[in-house]
């Protein structure tokens, strides 16, 4: 029956489907491609909790590892008298500092902050990362992941 069937269908008929194969492959390869310049910086947000009064003072560490766009909420902690005294935390007033950070720069912002809660006197708090999936527009990427050299091209 195999035989049958290449029988059946026709020289160009064959080369028709052998071309529509190679074509397909080139353009799933030059799609690939294509993502693969389209972000090649993966973004992430880093939370960072600290003490209202020391909100400032981590906003601007973590400026300085060239992150454009960060915002600072105010929060208060849910936790009673008790449960503050057992961990060692003085008040519940609290900053949150929600950053957008280039994946590449996460361990080093983070062992910054890890020094920093570990020698700053009531400079205790916390700071972790969450994916960033994906953006609307590509000037707005790119200004995310501070890629100065390609912001002209836009």
């Amino acid at each position: 029956m195999k035989e049958e069937k290449k029988k059946s269908t026709s020289v160009p008929g064959r080369i028709v489907e052998n071309v529509k194969k190679m074509v397909g492959g080139t353009r799933k390869k030059k799609e690939k491609e294509e993502k693969k310049d389209l972000a090649p910086h993966k973004l992430q947000l880093l939370f960072t909790v600290v003490a209202r009064n020391k909100g400032e003072f981590y906003a601007d560490l973590i400026q300085n590892f060239e992150v454009n766009l960060q915002t600072t909420v105010l929060a208060r902690g849910t936790a009673d008298t008790k449960m503050l005294h057992y961990l060692g935390v003085e008040g519940s007033e609290k900053s949150v500092i929600i950053s957008v950070i280039r994946e590449d720069k996460a361990i080093e912002i983070l062992s910054a902050l890890e020094e920093k809660f570990n020698t700053v006197r009531n400079g205790k708090g916390i700071a972790y990362t969450v994916p960033l999936t994906s953006t609307v527009g590509v000037a707005l990427y790119k200004f995310l992941c501070n890629s100065r050299s390609q912001l002209g091209e836009i």
